[in-house]
This record gives C-alpha cells, sequence and structure tokens, in this order.
C-alpha cells in the first residue's frame, strides 16, 4: 500500500525501449466487451489530470501533476499530441498519450489503465492500439519507457510486441503527497 500523506523520494532504474518497425500484427479487441477508444481534440487539462492521477497514481506518474495550466496546456494542445482515452461500459478506463517528433520518432509518452480494467483482458488489445496510434504519424522509430515502478508485467509486455531496451539510468522520483495531489488535480 502506497503512503500518500508524505512525500518521499525513490530511487528508480528507467528502462528505454525502441521499435524500428511495426508489429506485424495486432491482437484483436476482445470478444463481447463494450469498449471504446476515442481521441481527443483539445483535451480539458482537468480530464488530463483527472485521467494522468487515476491511471498513475499507485506508478508515482507525477511530472505532468506538477506543471501549472500553461506548461501543460503548451505541450498537450500541440496539434501533433495525440492522447487517446479508452472507455470501458461507458466509463474512462485508461488512456494513451504520444508525443511525435516527425520524423524521427513518436514516444509512447503515457500508457495505463485504471483499477477497474486491469484483469478484464483488454490490456495487450489497447497496448497494440497505441503502438498502431505511434506508427500512424510515420516515424522512423517509435519509442517508450518504463520503471522499476511500473507494473510488473510492463517491460515483458513492451518486450513481446517488438520493443528492445536501448538504454537505462537512475532516477530518484520526488512523489506527491495526498496535498498536493489534490491541489492539481482540483485545481479550479
Amino acid at each position: 500500500m502506497i503512503d500518500d500523506d508524505t512525500e518521499k523520494t525513490i530511487p528508480v532504474t528507467v528502462t528505454f525501449l525502441e521499435m524500428s518497425a511495426p508489429p506485424a500484427s495486432y491482437p484483436p479487441l476482445p470478444y463481447n466487451r463494450q469498449v471504446a477508444l476515442l481521441r481527443t481534440r483539445d483535451i480539458p487539462l482537468h480530464f488530463y489530470r483527472y485521467l494522468m492521477d487515476r491511471v498513475g497514481r499507485k506508478w508515482h506518474w507525477v511530472n505532468a501533476l506538477r506543471l501549472d495550466d500553461e506548461e501543460l496546456a503548451a505541450g498537450l494542445h500541440r496539434e501533433d499530441r495525440d492522447v487517446r482515452v479508452l472507455y470501458l461500459d461507458g466509463a474512462p478506463a485508461g488512456f494513451f498519450d504520444i508525443k511525435p517528433r516527425l520524423p524521427q520518432e513518436a514516444e509512447l509518452a503515457y500508457f495505463g489503465m485504471m483499477d477497474h480494467a486491469i484483469g478484464q483482458g483488454l490490456g495487450r488489445w489497447f497496448l497494440g492500439a497505441a503502438i498502431e496510434a505511434a506508427w500512424s504519424h510515420e516515424p522512423r522509430r517509435v519509442s517508450v519507457q518504463t520503471c522499476t515502478m511500473d507494473h510488473p508485467a510492463a517491460l515483458p509486455l513492451y518486450q513481446k510486441f517488438g520493443f528492445s531496451p536501448v538504454g537505462q539510468k537512475q532516477e530518484v522520483v520526488r512523489t506527491m503527497a495526498f496535498a498536493e495531489r489534490a491541489a492539481s488535480v482540483m485545481r479550479p
């Protein structure tokens, strides 16, 4: 259980991965599921922060939550930014965020699902959809990074899809105390 009452620093190993060609095929959408994947256009900052908090809280995704409105909007509302939201049974269930750096690279900057969607048989299809979306920007390579705080299945799943590790580095993550998180997510 994560103690959200105090800020901490956690050492992590970040692994950088790349893919230089699209996969030969993508997993099919699971049967008998009410699923939608919608690309956003000018996503409201409060909704992006909500997604970032609900998907990334246990993994300590805090960088975007620490940005002020102007900083977040400057990156998020670029014409080439590709944010897609996963809905399961009509409710938000996850998202991915692609930062194209055309023509060289498309970075899968964020990818994840909310707790209620994990274990529902959607993960492989959802990652395939994210990778397919990244390749739709016609880069020379697609990149992603994961760290030792992410879900234990993240690194092996990326590798099963064809990503190869290209580097690692040590970093320190400064977690968010509950009050700082609440101030970010619940700002006016």
